[in-house]
C-alpha cells in the first residue's frame, strides 16, 4: 500500500459521539475529509443534523442519531440503527465529554465547598460517557476482527489542572481504561484491533469558555497561563487535531496500540523554565 494510501478512511463507517461540540465539529470535517462515513451522535438533534450537512458538503455520507452516550439503553439502539444503515462499524471516536460549570471550583471559592454531586457528573460524563460507547460500539469492531477506537484525554490526565477535580479524575481513568482496553482486546482479538486516544492542548470551547474568556472576549488570567505554560504561546485550534485523528483511525497507525498523543504545542513537554 503506498503510504498515502495509509491514511485514508474510505469507505471506513466511523461513530463520533459528542460530534454536536465544538472538537466533536472538527472531528467530523476530518474524517469525511479523509473519505470516511459518518455516524453522528449527540445528544442536540438539531446539532447533529448540521454536522450531517457539513459532511454532506464534503462529500461524505453520514446520519444523525440523537442518543445520550451515558444512557446504555440509547446507545444500543444507536448501534442498531448504524448497522442497519451501514452494514458496519469501522471506528469510533469518543468525543463526548468536557467539564461541567458545577464541577468547576472558583478561585476564592472553599476547596471543600465544592458539590460533590457535580464532581460526580463530570466523571461519569467524561469515564463512562467513554466506557459506555466502547463496550457497545467496540463489540462490533471486536468481532470483526479489525478498526479503530480513539479516546479523548487531556493534559488533566498527566498534570493537576486545578479547579476541576472531576476532569482531572475523569480523564486518569480514560488513559487507564484506554491502555486496559488495548491490551485486552488485542490479545483476544487480533494485531488488526487498536485503542488509542488524543491528549488535547486547550481549546476553546463552549465547555470553557467563561473560564478561558472574560465577557468582552479577553483571556483570562486562568487562560493567559495555559498560553504562558505552551512553548507555541497560544492556544490550540480544533483543526489541529484533525491529523492526530485521522492518524489514528486510519491504517498508517497500524501498529499504534495503547497510546496517548499530545497535541498540546509542548505544553506537556515543557518545564517552564
Amino acid at each position: 500500500m503506498n503510504i498515502l494510501d495509509s491514511f485514508s478512511l474510505n469507505g471506513k463507517v466511523i461513530v463520533v459521539t459528542g460530534a454536536t461540540g465544538i472538537l466533536g465539529e472538527s472531528f467530523v470535517k476530518a474524517i469525511a475529509q479523509a473519505g470516511g462515513r459518518l455516524a453522528i451522535l449527540g445528544r442536540n438533534e438539531e446539532k447533529a443534523q448540521l454536522r450531517v450537512e457539513q459532511a454532506h458538503a464534503e462529500g461524505a455520507e453520514a446520519i444523525a442519531i440523537t442518543a445520550n452516550v451515558l444512557d446504555e439503553a440509547e446507545v444500543l439502539k444507536a448501534k442498531n440503527e448504524i448497522l442497519t444503515h451501514f452494514g458496519t462499524i469501522d471506528g469510533l471516536v469518543n468525543a463526548a465529554g468536557g467539564n461541567l460549570p458545577g464541577a468547576t471550583i472558583g478561585p476564592d471559592q472553599n476547596l471543600f465547598d465544592a458539590e460533590i454531586s457535580d464532581t460526580i457528573k463530570a466523571i461519569e460524563l467524561n469515564l463512562y460517557g467513554t466506557i459506555i460507547p466502547t463496550h457497545i460500539f467496540g463489540r462490533v469492531i471486536a468481532e470483526k476482527g479489525k478498526g479503530a477506537i480513539v479516546n479523548i484525554s487531556s493534559l488533566a490526565a498527566s498534570q493537576a489542572i486545578t479547579r476541576g477535580l472531576g476532569y482531572n479524575v475523569a480523564k486518569h481513568g480514560v488513559d487507564g481504561y484506554t491502555k486496559w482496553m488495548a491490551t485486552e482486546m488485542s490479545l483476544r482479538y487480533g494485531d488488526k484491533v487498536r485503542v488509542n486516544s488524543i491528549a488535547p492542548g486547550v481549546f476553546l470551547t463552549e465547555q470553557n469558555r467563561t473560564l478561558l474568556t472574560n465577557t468582552d472576549g479577553s483571556f483570562t488570567e486562568r487562560a493567559q497561563k495555559f498560553v504562558s505554560s505552551t512553548p507555541f504561546s497560544r492556544l490550540g485550534v480544533p483543526e489541529e487535531l484533525s491529523g492526530t485523528l485521522v492518524y489514528l483511525l486510519s491504517d498508517a497507525s497500524a501498529f499504534v496500540n495503547g497510546e496517548r498523543i499530545f497535541v498540546d504545542g509542548g505544553f506537556n513537554a515543557w518545564s517552564g523554565v
